[in-house]
């Protein structure tokens, strides 16, 4: 579980590269317009039906043998040569807007946008087989644990990269931002090919049980691309658990953009500083997790504890609010570890109901369905993060009203997410799904 959670680690150093560092590069350096800057790199998430599609192939069409392993490196792989291309890109197109927007400044934006679809394509191949895996080799008793250890360590290859990236930015120059940023660009995509390496060799052919528990009757090699739709609606209660997943991370993500600018712009910091923030939030992220894999679940449930999730959650929102208000660098960060602790709890309970409401002989389908739902989401919460700043500073002129917009936005969001969690039911799903699916194939066979 270790060596896998490896594959997570560098998927949260590269969410750092773009989330992290280049959103305020092109935000605060750039001064490219927010809903620009967020848009273009929301496009990685844009193309998210992606998922279901790979997740499909990943379950009908393995290569060599594997059901998910070449799908995961192949997709590594090609995302370095994609963020080394974007990362130009992006000057270039700092460069045709310091001098106005004009018609070329366009073309490099649209270009930027592009790149980041083929990026999020690569990704889609790597993460969704992925979450098929765990899928292929856990059960149920141990999912929340095996949740736990693995998402931990998405939060530690964001600790990893917030703390170097801090130390590499630091004294960091408008002579120097160019070639320090383009090179983490290149150093953090190698790096993380050879760790999806390090953490998959091996383990599907040692440990998946997909083979043993998908019966002929019900193989995914059977079921056509127009035929996994009707497989993901089988159960109203997929319906319920996508309209919580879509509330609840367009809620937790819409700071996703801004968060580092807010830092900068309120609180004044330098960009090693605002980067830096990103170790307190994993820190907060990696203590969540484990508590409630080992510790909340257990006792209170995964829904319980889901809307528990929800409601610190909101509660923090609040606090980053008063944290400008008051202009306290100190009470910043402690509510940003905060937020990262109760994150760790919402995401691992979320996660943990989602494989729940995952049928095992469709896993990859089922997988790459809630893939869709959260990167789709996740897409909107970004640019629209990005669009409530840019109208908050259009209405208010001033920095802090305008991020204060948007973090109480989220705070709201995150209370109906709450509600929503109340007509989700696990029994029910395992009740209908099974002769649902089995229904659906055998009627596409006939």
């Amino acid at each position: 579980m270790f060596r896998l959670g490896l594959f997570q680690m560098g998927l949260g150093m590269l969410s750092l590269l773009t989330l992290g560092v280049l959103n305020q590069v092109m935000i605060s350096e750039l001064k490219i317009p927010a809903t620009i800057a967020a848009g273009t790199i929301a496009m990685y998430q844009f193309v998210a039906p992606a998922r279901i599609w790979f997740g499909q192939m990943s379950d009908a069409r393995p290569i060599r043998g594997y059901h998910r392993t070449g799908y995961l490196l192949g997709g590594m792989a090609l995302q370095a040569v994609c963020l080394a291309v974007a990362i130009q890109i992006v000057w270039r197109l700092g460069d045709s807007a310091a001098g106005g927007w004009t018609a070329i400044t366009t073309l490099w934006a649209i270009a930027l946008a592009f790149m980041f679809a083929l990026y999020g394509l690569c990704i889609s191949s790597s993460s969704t087989p992925f979450t098929a895996l765990l899928v292929d080799i856990s059960d149920e008793e141990n999912r929340s644990k095996i949740v736990g250890i693995v998402w931990s360590m998405l939060m530690v290859g964001i600790v990893v990269g917030a703390i170097v990236g801090e130390k590499i930015l630091t004294g960091l120059t408008p002579e120097t931002l160019q070639p320090v940023v383009t090179r983490l660009f290149l150093i953090f995509p190698i790096g993380v090919f050879f760790l999806a390496v390090i953490a998959t060799f091996g383990i599907e052919k040692k440990y998946s049980r997909f083979a043993s528990r998908t019966q002929s009757s019900l193989r995914e090699d059977q079921v056509t691309f127009g035929t996994a739709f009707k497989v993901l609606t089988a159960s109203r209660q997929t319906g319920f658990f996508f309209c919580f997943l879509l509330t609840m991370t367009i809620s937790l993500f819409l700071q996703q953009p801004i968060l580092e600018p807010y830092a900068r712009e309120v609180f004044r910091m330098t960009i090693a500083e605002s980067t830096g923030l990103n170790k307190y939030w994993g820190y907060g992220v990696l203590a969540g997790m484990g508590v409630t894999g080992f510790l909340i679940v257990p006792r209170l449930g995964k829904q319980r504890t889901a809307q528990l999730g929800c409601a610190l959650t909101a509660a923090c929102f609040v606090l980053v609010i008063i944290s400008g208000l008051t202009q306290t660098q100190t009470l910043l960060k402690s509510t940003v570890l905060l937020f990262g602790l109760s994150s760790g709890v919402l995401t691992n309970s979320a996660v943990s109901l989602m494989l729940d409401l995952t049928a095992t002989e469709t896993a990859g389908t089922f997988v790459g369905a809630w893939g869709l739902a959260q990167a789709w989401a996740q897409a909107s919460a970004t640019v629209m993060g990005g669009a409530v700043l840019d109208l908050g500073r259009k209405l208010f002129g001033q920095p802090f009203p305008a991020f204060s917009l948007v973090f109480a936005c989220e705070a709201i969001g995150m209370i109906v997410a709450l509600t929503l969690l109340s007509r989700i039911n696990v029994q029910e799903f395992r009740a209908t799904s099974r002769q649902a699916i089995a229904a659906v194939i055998h009627h596409e066979l006939d």
